[in-house]
């Protein structure tokens, strides 16, 4: 086996072991990345913790790049949650990658450049919160530039069986439209399940993989549904449910309202649970600027009253 029918095959190993990652767990940290994959009985690492550009001895070409999300410092880190990811849902086709360090002809550096000389497909591990990461896979290095002293990622299409770059700008589009979604989802659940604690704001169930972000106006609304704090509340599976199906209804003065379809059945301790919420107000987050959005709970509300 030639070095590189040994990388392709070595790459192949380790992009289904983060497949496989990536299917059991909402997101990936260092206690899922760090045990790297296995390879011809060999441990093959997926990124170096202290560096961003990453391709292991054992391989020919790049492996994987990785965004770091900045750890709480002053401010709670998803204030600034937008900004980081900015060019991601505003990119047309391709996202910029920064080199490491000021040197384009650093190791680090030189990895991008044989990457997108070569066509590599590799995985990017974007932070969406401190220390947790989605993996996007194949993503491939786009363009490389000395004198900015950066790199250009564009993104593969996800389910397709061949590792190749997209073809045209509506490949480029459409993948880019997938990645959106999904950091959308992943940094939206993040930062609402932070900003209460981990903590349903109904039940108080304190187990954040119990809990889901529920939208108080759907991300459909271009106008209202943006992913923010304040467009959030999270919910358990159950109170999710009831929430989206308009069995459960919150007012702008957070006060708790459960339908009278509900209210007049008797079946069982999970549903007294729920018709016990009615009267009552959700637990709300430490910081102000964090509560539930009364304008867009009275949207919601309307849309409640008007089934009950």
């Amino acid at each position: 086996m030639d070095n590189a029918d040994h990388d392709t095959m070595m790459r192949l190993a380790a992009f289904e072991q983060v497949r496989r990652l990536s299917e059991v767990h909402d997101h990936l940290t260092a206690k899922e990345l760090d045990p790297g994959f296995d390879f011809a009985g060999e441990r093959v690492p997926l990124v170096n913790p202290q560096r961003g550009i990453f391709k292991p001895r054992q391989m020919q070409f790049l492996l994987s790049i990785k965004t770091v999300f900045p750890k709480p410092g002053g401010k709670i880190w998803y204030d600034d949650q937008r900004e980081v990811h900015r060019q991601i849902f505003e990119g047309d086709e391709t996202v910029d990658y920064a080199f490491m360090g000021q040197n384009p002809d650093a190791a680090d550096n030189r990895w991008l450049r044989e990457a997108f000389e070569n066509q590599i497909p590799v995985i990017y591990f974007l932070g969406i919160a401190p220390g947790r990461y989605q993996a996007m896979l194949p993503a491939f290095i786009s363009g490389w530039d000395a004198k900015v002293l950066k790199a250009r990622v564009a993104f593969g299409v996800h389910d397709q069986a061949e590792l190749g770059p997209p073809e045209n700008a509506p490949e480029r589009r459409y993948a880019l439209r997938a990645v959106q979604q999904r950091l959308h989802q992943a940094t939206f659940r993040e930062a609402i399940i932070s900003a209460y604690k981990g903590c349903c704001a109904l039940s108080g169930l304190p187990e954040p993989l119990l809990l889901d972000a529920a939208h108080i106006i759907s991300d459909k609304d271009e106008q209202l549904g943006q992913p923010v704090v304040p467009n959030g509340i999270p919910l358990s599976k159950i109170h999710h449910a009831a929430f989206d199906a308009h069995l459960i209804g919150i007012d702008p003065d957070y006060g708790l309202h459960v339908s009278d379809r509900l209210l007049g059945q008797n079946d069982g301790p999970m549903l007294e649970a729920l018709k016990q919420l009615n009267g009552g107000t959700i637990h709300l987050p430490g910081r102000v600027k964090d509560r539930p959005d009364r304008d867009r709970l009275a949207m919601r509300y309307e849309r409640f009253r008007e089934r009950v």
